[in-house]
């Protein structure tokens, strides 16, 4: 039996409002105001009221220099999309960049808004 029933994300950050706004255009999450509390520090993405992904202000938070560098890539996140040229289009008119590091045809890596590395994945399902 396991121990958890419920598992998300938490992402370090220097704005937690901002990047969960961004996240949410991905996804189609959304802030719940009413849960949030006006908290600037924390912010979580919900899908149907359950929580799905969560951003924490980290002060000194530096982003990561992946592939290479002295700050490791500690996670990222996938997005499936079936088709990664529209996919690409709408990420990058909401603030992404595109990575100069590309691992292949089904990967297309970004940075958000804050650093952290995010790809989209080909699955047509």
């Amino acid at each position: 039996m396991a121990i958890a029933h419920h598992t998300y994300t938490v992402i370090d950050c220097k704005e937690p409002l901002a990047l969960a706004k961004f996240y949410g255009q991905i996804t189609g999450y959304v802030i719940d105001e009413s849960v949030r509390n006006g908290d600037e520090d924390w912010v979580d993405l919900f899908d149907s009221g359950i929580r799905k992904l969560a951003f924490q202000r980290v002060d000194n938070y530096l982003a990561p220099t992946w592939p290479d560098g002295p700050i490791p890539q500690q996670q990222h996140l996938d997005f499936h999309v079936r088709d990664l040229d529209l996919g690409e289009e709408r990420v990058l008119a909401i603030g992404a960049v595109k990575h100069k590091e590309q691992p292949g045809q089904m990967f297309r890596v970004f940075l958000d808004p804050q650093g952290h590395p995010f790809c989209l994945v080909k699955n047509p399902e």
